[in-house]
Parts: C-alpha cells; sequence; structure tokens
C-alpha cells in the first residue's frame, strides 16, 4: 500500500512539473509584418534566436545572419528579435525596423515584432529561453543586443552566444554540420 502512495505521489509530482514547463512550441509571438508565428512550422530544424539592434555596433551581425540563413535554410531558421532595452538601440518603428535591415542587409530571415528580452515585462519568449526552469537545460541573462539562442530540431535549447560570438563562428557552425 505504501509503495502505491509512493507511485501516486510521484506520478502527480511529476504531471504537476510538467505542466509548469510550458513546451516552447506553444509560445505566442509576432512576426513584424504583425502575423502570428506558429513555432511548430519550425519543428525538425534548428532555430537561431537574437535579439536585434539597428543602431549597435554589432548591426553588421545582420550580413552573416543573412548568410547563415542562405547557407543552411534547410535545416536552421534564423529569427530577429527587435529589442530597445539596450542603449536604446532599436528605436524605430516595425516598418523602419523592416526596411532598415532590408535596404541595409538583404535581410530575408524571419524578424518579430519588438519585445522585451529581459526585466519586468520580459517577453515569453525569453522567458522560456533565459530559465532553466523552463527549458529544462540552464538559465542565462541576456548581455546585450546580438546574444544568440540555438535550439535543435525539437525545440531543446543547444547553447547561448553573447554578443561577440560572430554568426560564422565555429561555436555555432559545429552544430550546423
Amino acid at each position: 500500500m505504501k509503495t502505491r502512495i509512493i507511485l501516486l505521489i510521484t506520478l502527480l509530482s511529476f504531471l504537476g512539473n510538467a505542466q509548469t514547463n510550458k513546451s516552447f512550441y506553444n509560445i505566442k509571438i509576432t512576426e513584424i509584418s504583425g502575423e502570428t508565428i506558429d513555432l511548430n512550422m519550425f519543428r525538425g530544424k534548428k532555430i537561431l534566436f537574437v535579439n536585434v539592434a539597428s543602431q549597435c555596433g554589432f548591426t553588421k551581425q545582420y550580413s552573416g545572419l543573412q548568410k547563415l540563413h542562405n547557407d543552411y535554410k534547410d535545416k536552421l531558421v534564423v529569427i530577429g528579435v527587435p529589442c530597445n532595452q539596450f542603449g536604446a538601440q532599436e528605436p524605430g518603428t516595425l516598418s523602419e525596423i523592416k526596411t532598415f535591415c532590408q535596404a541595409n542587409f538583404g535581410v530575408e530571415f524571419l524578424m518579430t515584432e519588438k519585445i522585451n528580452v529581459k526585466g519586468e515585462n520580459q517577453h515569453e519568449l525569453y522567458k522560456w529561453l533565459t530559465s532553466k526552469e523552463k527549458n529544462g537545460v540552464k538559465s542565462s541573462s541576456v548581455k546585450w543586443n546580438f546574444q544568440k539562442y540555438l535550439l535543435d530540431e525539437e525545440g531543446k535549447l543547444l547553447d547561448v552566444f553573447y554578443s561577440e560570438t560572430k554568426p560564422n563562428s565555429e561555436k555555432i557552425i559545429k552544430y550546423l554540420n
């Protein structure tokens, strides 16, 4: 009888934790054009999330991100996430951001709405990316623009890369080959 009670408590505990660990694919985020992005459509591909800014010293990384998109589009989805939380370096409207990225860097990869990646109003996506409790791998904090989060084909966090890590870095490419 004690064994059954222990098993029941363990099962209930597991189910409770499973409900609090929200699946990455259930998170809602909006494309820069206003359409809702269904993250489920990226199952089977790696995803690289990058918080981006148009007036940052790392802005030239847009070119490298576009090259990653071009070179690995069969197995990688690059998603730029505009954010104005670091030095107010992304002050533009969504239309201005989209125009800037396309005109200056030929950006064709997916871009989202402008969000908060840290703090009290942190978007659910970045709550998941930065919390071990939610992503099951590790906790991190977003330090600056162009920090990168790489997920595997099943939506599991693989690694975090700080701004200094260029998109064509071996640290990233090794996951794609």
